[in-house]
């Protein structure tokens, strides 16, 4: 009987009391029954109680609480810039211990999503466009050749400052980045439809008018033919000056191709801009040394996307949809 374990609830009990009233452990262990070694480990254990075993920390509740007011106003900082603020508060902690108490506060470092700025007008446009189209079918969506640019850069570690949120936190407004719309670059063009992808092409120039309309003649049709065939479909394209020139509108019309009506700043709703993801994730650990290499690299990566993607992404649509019209018109996770 010489384990603290094997003590009874009536030897614990007459422990406890004979040591309240200052006997020595020698004469409650003959009392209790016990090893002189058991009563001792059990008052032990009553005084320092295994809730305070471990090192005391080192910040208050009220520093926790400085700490986490930090991130949430501007978490966009870096864990040094956090330090060193909540150090200028009064706090005494390493930067270690910075990092551990934001994480067991439940933020992550996390590279923040990026939706495009958008006012009330254009809000307004996205809610009438999803409520128009809200009823429409997978078979609908399935006509439809969605189609898109995208820019693709040699160097793909550069993804912007991160943000540190919590779980559930990634489409707060406080914790995305804006995109502008058309940055100066090189831009690839590509299409798909609920039967695949079609063929890229890689512009040299500015994407005008006119050099729409051979991509539309050279790289459009094709895809149309290979993608339909001889069936009806109708083309989807954003609202860039080049697509929506009189001339590529005249185009259209001596092609007989209908084209779907699509509102400002709707890249959320077009399921091509997953494909754009899913290429450029897949291509992270590639190297290309030149353009050359890299659109070789684009290629052989787009040539991997199958059928079964865009089918999904096709009948994703109509929850889409739902989410810009439960979002009054804000962008949504798509």
């Amino acid at each position: 009987m010489g384990k603290t374990s094997d003590l009874t609830a009536v030897q614990k009990t007459i422990i406890d009391t004979l040591h309240k009233e200052g006997k020595t452990q020698k004469v409650i262990a003959k009392e209790a029954g016990c090893s002189q070694s058991s009563v001792s480990k059990h008052i032990n254990r009553q005084a320092k109680g295994r809730k305070k075993c471990g090192r005391k920390k080192c910040t208050s509740s009220r520093d926790n609480r400085t700490l986490q007011r930090i991130v949430t106003t501007n978490p966009f900082k870096n864990v040094g810039e956090i330090h060193k603020e909540w150090t200028a508060a009064g706090v005494s902690a390493s930067r270690t211990t910075t990092r551990r108490l934001m994480k067991d506060m439940g933020f992550r470092c996390r590279i923040p999503c990026v939706k495009p700025l958008l006012n009330m007008k254009q809000r307004k446009k996205r809610l009438a466009w999803a409520k128009d189209k809200k009823d429409w079918t997978d078979a609908e969506w399935s006509k439809v050749m969605f189609s898109d640019e995208s820019k693709f850069c040699i160097s793909f570690g550069n993804q912007g400052p991160r943000v540190w949120r919590k779980s559930g936190e990634a489409q707060n407004p406080r914790c995305m980045r804006s995109s502008v719309k058309f940055p100066p670059s090189v831009m690839v063009w590509g299409a798909m439809s609920s039967a695949g992808v079609g063929p890229l092409c890689f512009l040299r120039s500015r994407v005008n008018a006119a050099v729409y309309q051979e991509v539309l003649e050279h790289f459009m049709l094709p895809a149309a033919d290979q993608l339909y065939g001889d069936a009806d479909f109708t083309f989807q394209q954003d609202l860039a000056p080049a697509h929506s020139a009189k001339t590529t509108s005249t185009w259209f019309k001596d092609h007989g191709i209908p084209v779907l009506d699509w509102p400002a700043n709707l890249p959320d709703l077009n399921p091509i801009e997953n494909l754009w993801g899913i290429v450029k994730r897949r291509m992270q650990y590639a190297r290309p040394n030149n353009a050359e290499e890299l659109k070789t690299t684009i290629r052989a990566t787009w040539a991997l996307i199958t059928p079964e993607q865009c089918h999904r992404l096709i009948e994703s649509m109509p929850r889409r949809i739902t989410a810009v019209i439960e979002a009054k018109g804000a962008p949504t996770k798509y």
